[in-house]
């Protein structure tokens, strides 16, 4: 089966079906190939130990396996725990992540592809909601395809207000559900000469909206030409108290920077949403590293979403690297999962399906792990600001020491 990846150049391909050799995931793939043993052991490597123990799984409602059945998603629970303390009860919340492809071709009318991507989700919210979930989070701009590939501006009619039509859609889940929902989405600033950012709407457990995040970073790398149509954001790093637990949003290419993840941390934040949109052959190595990385190093929860699917548009673009002219981004690998502060995560989504992962988790982790390894408090910040301080000015010389040796000449 190896030899079937390696094409005639010696690239390796991955199935069309976008399978791992078969398998809609990593973990279901060693799952299915190894013993028992094996496999447990392979697991404490590549996923970690919670608590010393491998994660647990929640039950679900029969309702909901039905809700994934009859529409075909994957479903997924996996629970965190903390150790018991005395002076503190267990901070027990379950997040839900989406995962999905769009529901119409490109092509469609712009309308008519939003309503079909609020109709696929219908069941799938109602999935988490009867699963128990309290925060659920959604993928970057889940409304519409991932168009800014294309550069084209027909695009920004799917770009709407805060208080838009999505989110009006999801404010009806929330009160229904005693849910808190992240909703990124293309948004309109009506207010400020209708410039348009990429955003993340937070509505809280009663349906009303707590406040909102604009993306910190914006790639221009490959097909990702989001500076056509957004630039950075210019809310800094809030951290929204909710009902449930102190939380974030990291947008999709802001996980590249860790000083990003970071200032998340210093403002508190117990669980980091990173919503994303982003395609194999550019990123999938990077994925289950980079969100670990920061949930061990800021002492908190990081729940990872990517979009699914190979989204085809109607006229071909170029990546500006001298390859030929194409009409599809590449494929979204989905594989949403959960990282923890003390480096477990669960196993991911499907690589080519919708799909639901629900999450318990102890908050009371996060502290634990600060005590443990203390990273604010050996963290040397004051030496971190006078390098930033120099940095930033025009003027600025780099530390270097060089050996005084390097250019004499040898006699």
């Amino acid at each position: 089966m190896e030899d079937e990846l390696v094409a005639e150049n010696g690239k390796i391909e991955i199935p069309k079906d976008a399978s791992i050799c078969g398998f809609d995931s990593l973990h279901r793939l060693l799952q299915s190939n190894l013993s028992p043993h094996l496999f447990q052991e392979v697991c404490r490597l590549i996923i970690g130990l919670n608590c010393g123990r491998a994660l647990d799984t929640v039950a679900i409602p029969e309702h909901a396996k039905s809700l994934s059945s009859k529409h075909d998603f994957d479903l997924q629970s996996f629970a965190f725990h903390a150790e018991r303390e005395s002076m503190r009860e267990p901070r027990i919340v379950r997040v839900g992540l989406i995962q999905n492809s769009i529901a119409l071709p490109t092509t469609a009318p712009l309308l008519d592809q939003k309503r079909g991507i609020f109709r696929k989700l219908t069941p799938i919210i109602e999935a988490a909601g009867n699963s128990g979930v309290n925060i659920l989070c959604l993928q970057e701009a889940w409304t519409m395809p991932f168009a800014f590939c294309t550069r084209e501006k027909k695009w920004c009619e799917f770009a709407e207000p805060i208080d838009g039509e999505s989110t009006q859609f999801l404010q009806g889940f929330a009160e229904k559900y005693n849910m808190v929902i992240i909703s990124p989405i293309l948004e309109r600033d009506v207010k400020h000469g209708e410039v348009i950012w990429n955003t993340a709407v937070i509505i809280g457990n009663n349906g009303n909206i707590i406040g909102k995040h604009r993306k910190n970073h914006i790639p221009r790398v490959g097909d990702f030409n989001e500076s056509t149509y957004y630039m950075e954001g210019n809310t800094g790093h809030p951290v929204f108290e909710t009902a449930y637990g102190k939380i974030a949003v990291n947008i999709c290419y802001g996980r590249h920077h860790p000083l990003n993840w970071l200032a998340f941390g210093l403002n508190g934040a117990e669980i980091v949403f990173n919503p994303s949109a982003t395609v194999g052959e550019l990123s999938e190595p990077m994925w289950p590293i980079e969100a670990r990385n920061a949930a061990i190093a800021n002492s908190y929860f990081v729940c990872s979403i990517n979009r699914v699917g190979t989204e085809v548009f109607p006229n071909p673009f170029t990546s500006g690297d001298g390859k030929p002219q194409h009409t599809d981004f590449g494929h979204f690998y989905g594989s949403s999962h959960v990282s923890a502060p003390d480096s477990s995560c669960t196993p991911s989504l499907s690589r080519y399906k919708d799909g639901l992962l629900v999450t318990e988790m102890d908050l009371n982790l996060c502290r634990q792990l600060k005590d443990k390894w203390g990273f604010r408090m050996t963290a040397r910040y004051e030496i971190y600001d006078d390098l930033f301080a120099r940095y930033v000015k025009p003027d600025f010389e780099p530390q270097v020491i060089s050996d005084p040796l390097l250019n004499k000449k040898t006699s």
